[in-house]
This record gives C-alpha cells, sequence and structure tokens, in this order.
C-alpha cells in the first residue's frame, strides 16, 4: 500500500488477517515529487504517469522480494499479491478514480498473481470508491459488545464505525497528515512532523482553524470521500491568504488542530456512543495530534497496536484482505459506507 501521505510503500506478509512479516520502502525524492506533480494537470502527463508507475511498480516488486526473504519462503508459496497503487485523482463524482501501477509489470517480475484496481467496480456500482477498509476494520476489530471507531489518519482521514450488532458505518473525514506535512516541507524541508513537536512549540490560531472549518465538504453527508484533488497546497494558500503575519510553527499547530477537530465532530456526530476510538496510520505516530484528539473525546483514545495490529500495517493489511476476498470471490465493499448499489467483487486479477 503507497497512500496519500506519499512517503512509501507499506508491505506486509500475511495469513488470516494476520500480519508475519512487514517491510517498508521510502520514496526516492524524484519520485515522490513526480507522484505529487501527477495528482494536478500538467504537460504530457500520460506520458509520465506511464513511466511513474513502471517506477512504482519496481518499488512493489523489491517490497515483496523483501518480504519473502525475510520470511524464508519463495514466490510460489503466496497466493497473491494486493496491490493497491498510488491514487493521483479520486473523483467519483465523475465516475473514475486512478491509481496508478503496472500489475502486469509486478506479476511478472514476482511470479505472483496479482490483484490490482480494487475501486472502479464500486463506482462502477455508484459507490464513493473509498473508503475500502471498513469491511476489513470490522472482520478484525469489530467487537459484540461495544461500539468502536477506527480513525486511520494517513494522508487523508477516514473513520469506521462498528457497531455490536455488525453495523458499518464510515467516510473520510477531511485532511489527515498532508497538510500538516506539505506545510513543514515548504517552511523547514522536513518530510513530516516527527511526533507533532513543530506544532506543539506552536499556538493554534482560532480565526484560522475557523477559515479551515468552513469548507464545505466537512458538512455533507455520508457516503464521501476525498483526498489532493480538493486538500492541497492551492487550497491552503487560498485559506491563509489573510493570515500572511502568522508564525508558521502556529499554521502548523493549526492545521494539526483541523485534523483533530474534523476527526472528533464526525465521531462526536455520527458515533456519540462510542466507547472506543483505535487510530492508524502515520498520524498514530503524532504525539501531539493524539493528545488533541484525546482531549476532544470523552472515550478512550489508542491506537490499533492494543489489539494486536501495529498501526502501520492496518492498511497494507486490509488489501491483503481484499485480495484474499477476490481470490475466495467474496465481494469487499459495504455498500452502507461507499453508497454503491450492493456488494461488489472488487480488483482485477493479472496472472503470474
Amino acid at each position: 500500500m503507497s497512500g496519500t501521505s506519499l512517503d512509501g510503500i507499506d508491505g506486509v506478509l500475511s495469513s488470516s488477517n494476520k500480519t508475519l512479516h512487514a517491510a517498508f520502502i521510502a520514496f526516492p525524492d524524484a519520485l515522490r515529487a513526480e507522484l505529487l506533480a501527477l495528482q494536478s494537470p500538467s504537460e504530457n502527463e500520460i506520458h509520465r504517469e506511464a513511466l511513474a508507475a513502471n517506477q512504482l511498480t519496481t518499488l512493489y516488486a523489491a517490497c515483496v522480494q523483501q518480504l519473502l526473504k525475510d520470511a524464508g519462503i519463495s514466490a510460489d508459496q503466496v497466493s497473491a499479491i494486493g496491490a493497491h497503487g498510488q491514487t493521483i485523482r479520486h473523483r467519483p463524482e465523475l465516475g473514475y478514480t486512478r491509481q496508478i501501477i503496472n500489475p502486469a509489470l509486478l506479476a511478472e517480475v514476482t511470479d505472483i498473481d496479482v490483484i490490482s484496481d480494487f475501486r472502479h467496480r464500486d463506482i462502477a456500482a455508484g459507490g464513493q470508491g473509498a473508503p475500502l477498509v471498513p469491511a476489513f476494520h470490522q472482520s478484525v476489530f469489530g467487537s459484540a459488545t461495544q461500539t468502536r471507531v477506527v480513525a486511520n489518519i494517513g494522508g487523508i482521514s477516514n473513520i469506521s464505525i462498528l457497531r455490536p450488532d455488525g453495523q458499518v458505518t464510515g467516510y473520510d473525514t477531511g485532511p489527515g497528515n498532508l497538510l500538516m506535512d506539505g506545510w513543514i516541507h515548504a517552511q523547514r524541508g522536513q518530510q513530516y512532523d516527527d511526533s507533532g513537536q513543530w506544532a506543539a512549540s506552536g499556538l493554534v490560531l482560532p480565526d484560522l482553524l475557523v477559515e479551515l472549518m468552513s469548507e464545505p465538504y466537512l458538512a455533507l453527508p455520508a457516503p464521501k470521500s476525498t483526498g489532493r484533488d480538493l486538500f492541497n497546497t492551492a487550497w491552503l494558500t487560498q485559506h491563509l491568504q489573510h493570515f500572511g503575519s502568522a508564525a508558521p510553527a502556529d499554521v502548523q499547530a493549526t492545521l494539526t488542530a483541523f485534523t483533530a477537530r474534523t476527526l472528533a465532530n464526525a465521531i462526536q456526530r455520527d458515533a456519540p456512543g462510542a466507547e472506543a476510538v483505535y487510530v492508524c496510520g502515520g498520524g498514530a505516530m503524532n504525539t501531539y495530534l493524539m493528545r488533541l484528539l484525546q482531549e476532544k473525546l470523552a472515550c478512550p483514545v489508542s491506537d490499533t497496536g492494543v489489539l494486536g495490529v501495529s498501526p502501520q500495517h492496518v492498511e497494507a493489511l486490509a488489501f491483503a484482505w481484499l485480495a484474499e476476498r477476490f481470490c475466495e470471490r467474496l465481494p469487499g465493499n459495504l455498500q452502507s459506507v461507499t453508497g454503491a448499489r450492493g456488494p461488489r467483487l472488487l480488483g482485477a486479477l493479472y496472472p503470474a
């Protein structure tokens, strides 16, 4: 899995929803810059997208080889690779989403069946194509006795509301790390705010927070999903135009508070009886963000590690699960989450 944070590839070798081994491969700076550029219209982008997809696929293959080496197993012992690819556009309201990868090349290089293109079938059925992780969250983190919320904080944040009766709802709540990452990179040349230390050194700007919270997407009813098509540098620049004298650390603090506020508001509105919130994704490593989220919620906030799954492995494990569902010819989406007309088999097979 490589997500909207654009930091790199998380891979897991799994069996029965358990992580056996995990690997991470960081994106080279040039590839990261190209993937970011492809989020917006640009010159010769079809050609550049194809080249980026091939380079990305080579890194996916390296991640697979690392997992096989660490586990001491051969390719023929693996049923399939679930390869999501890198989202560069997500426009379900226009009937499409775009994840770049070359799954045929991945199958050729690894000699393992590849399952890819998980989102298009849900969109074809009238759904948002995202988020797809709530079904997996229910299978691994659901409880028969309490309402739980799983908050995935990657580049974008999404929540899965898991109720004891088995009912599941969820949607993208808004930005996760992407605005914070983009700001600290622009101001300090760092890829991310380690533990939220820079944000914690600043002050939240109430007027700026109100300005950010005015984004219409936040008030839309579910099902809904979003991405860098909306929340990007241009969006932030527009909202910062009246705050030119703000200290950069204060802006970082406010962006962190914005992510915490949008998540907390969504949980309070749609899961008021939640008895626990479990966070996964890179945001779980942001100590300051986790503290802000806990301050806004009455129930305990922790990461998914307390349930036996590292917060860094959850999303990759989810796409391994989706690949397994495809192999078993079982649906992978939830109508209650994406708004699709019904359950659908997600993915496309590229045989070894």
